[in-house]
């Protein structure tokens, strides 16, 4: 454990992690992490980085394999069901702490009391000024934490980290609830900690302020030694070279077809002029059967060489094609918005809403939204995002000053993919925006093309992930006859993995109609285009 402690601070050594169903989600995985190192866990939805991390965390037991930390690590989590039940002080384990401190304030000075407080008389102090750190100095540390907002849960935990100060920090997905101000507040925290960091995020701009990044799959992990933008340049160089190589192997697929024809015909003209010389010579029947037979075995064998052949590069090419990232086979174009680019779709005059009496925005908005624009929804949590979002669809009315629109079709997309019918299949879905009366083959070569095999058409859209959702709503756009004017997104990338993220990014960055983004990912709105923004 010395070494541990001096060298490494986390070691995974062939963990294997299976589902109560049997069902193995990874195996033999193993990696380690030196004291001070600062690395990101990637990889699909479903390929069990949350699970792995509850893993090194304590949280849940492998059947095989081993998890050694050089301390007892600080987890970050990305759900917080579990924690519903208990108060804010409960939840950072400080509640025993801060009990023995009142009770020893209050003249219990039983020697019980002394060692749980372990001479930490200031806890009180610290966990305050901790929760101010992030906004949440007003909070009583006996609030019941179920009544904090997701934001508010994970600033919780971010604070913990003050209060306790580890020296290995799990953290999953620590991004998804934070406006930009706070996510600020914790690049800058990940930039000058000199604790061991593992994080799971989709996150661009935290992933390129880590210096390794290890990409989980079923049965390995790979370690890369940079940020995403070193890792992405890797794959790049990676993809290239399987698509050559895979380009190679289907030009040898094709010589390989053409030169066994060819030697089959060249075989059965032979067979055929040597039938008729024998004929001419008068051989007899019996040996004319003899040499038939010999014929036909020379042209199995001849088949058979070729046909192995073929096999060794038929597996070639199907191996190449398994290890390419599956987006690589799913392209997607909108059609264009039937509106004129420069159309004037909203105006807003000094607007503005009232809630108990006291205006939600501070200055009234002015703004004019136009058909091909894309514009950025900004602000904090709670700053009224998504209600002006209601007001430039017409489902709220302003309560001050004037707001003008022009007919337009709309889709509003959240985070959750709600548009996305639970209790429907994925052919149920698909055929509800089948306007353009599409043939049932043809739902099914869609859903084929955007990674939905035959067996998963009868599920129900409700076991779907976010990543799922996303592909199978943009596969049922496409299923449309015609894209809409304006596509809103709210928050559209907090429950995506990378892969589902740059498949999202890739379609919209080719939309050509009005786009309106809230979100707090600067990262996303870099790759889409984003041109214009109303900060609130």
């Amino acid at each position: 454990m010395l070494f541990i402690s001096i060298f490494m601070s986390i070691i995974v050594k062939d963990v294997n992690y299976i589902h109560p169903d049997k069902d193995v989600l990874f195996q033999h995985i193993g990696f380690s992490l030196n004291s001070g190192q600062k690395a990101a866990l990637i990889g699909n939805n479903g390929s069990g980085k949350s699970t792995l991390l509850n893993i090194i965390a304590g949280n849940l037991t492998t059947p095989a394999g081993e998890v050694i930390c050089s301390a007892s690590p600080y987890y970050v989590p990305q759900h917080f069901g579990q924690y519903n039940q208990l108060t804010i002080a409960q939840a950072l384990q400080i509640d025993k702490k801060l009990k023995a401190l009142h009770a020893i304030l209050n003249g219990d000075v039983s020697a019980d009391n002394f060692t749980l407080l372990d001479d930490d008389w200031n806890i009180e102090e610290r966990s305050m000024a901790a929760l101010d750190v992030w906004q949440l100095g007003n909070f009583n540390l006996d609030k019941p934490f179920r009544t904090l907002s997701g934001g508010e849960k994970t600033k919780v935990f971010l604070a913990g980290i003050q209060i306790h100060s580890p020296s290995v920090i799990l953290m999953d997905e620590p991004t998804n609830h934070l406006d930009h101000q706070n996510r600020q507040k914790l690049y800058s925290f990940i930039e000058s900690t000199n604790a061991t960091l593992l994080i799971v995020s989709h996150d661009i701009a935290l992933l390129n302020k880590l210096s390794v990044i290890f990409e989980l799959s079923k049965n390995k992990i790979t370690a890369y030694g940079g940020n995403y933008e070193f890792y992405k340049e890797q794959q790049e160089i990676q993809i290239t070279a399987l698509q050559a190589s895979l380009s190679e192997k289907e030009k040898e697929m094709r010589a390989a077809k053409k030169v066994a024809r060819e030697a089959a015909e060249r075989k059965q003209k032979e067979d055929a002029r040597g039938k008729k010389r024998n004929e001419k010579k008068g051989v007899p029947r019996i040996m004319m059967g003899g040499l038939k037979d010999k014929a036909e075995k020379s042209s199995a064998k001849l088949k058979d060489i070729h046909h192995d052949k073929m096999s060794e590069l038929k597996e070639g090419i199907k191996q190449l094609q398994n290890n390419l990232p599956d987006n690589q086979s799913m392209k997607l174009n909108l059609n264009p918005s039937s509106l004129h680019t420069g159309k004037v779709l909203v105006t807003a005059k000094d607007v503005n809403l009232s809630y108990d009496d006291k205006m939600l925005w501070n200055h009234p908005l002015s703004f004019e939204i136009r058909s091909g624009d894309r514009l950025a929804v900004k602000g904090r949590n709670g700053s009224g995002k998504t209600t002006l979002v209601k007001l430039i669809t017409g489902q709220l009315q302003p309560g001050e000053g004037v707001l003008t629109k022009a007919d337009f079709k709309y889709i509003y997309i959240d985070q959750e993919y709600s548009i996305i019918q639970s209790e429907r299949t994925l052919l149920e879905q698909i055929d509800t925006f089948n306007t353009a009366n599409l043939k049932d083959h043809e739902l099914k070569i869609l859903l084929n093309r955007f990674l939905f095999p035959y067996a998963v058409w009868d599920k129900k859209c409700k076991s779907l992930s976010g990543g799922e959702k996303m592909r199978l709503l943009l596969c049922c756009l496409l299923a449309g006859n015609q894209a809409p004017d304006m596509i809103i997104l709210d928050e559209p990338t907090n429950n995506l993995d990378i892969q589902s993220l740059e498949i999202l990014s890739n379609v919209i960055k080719e939309y050509q109609g009005t786009m309106i983004v809230i979100s707090h990912d600067h990262y996303f709105f870099n790759k889409i285009g984003i041109e214009q923004q109303i900060e609130l």
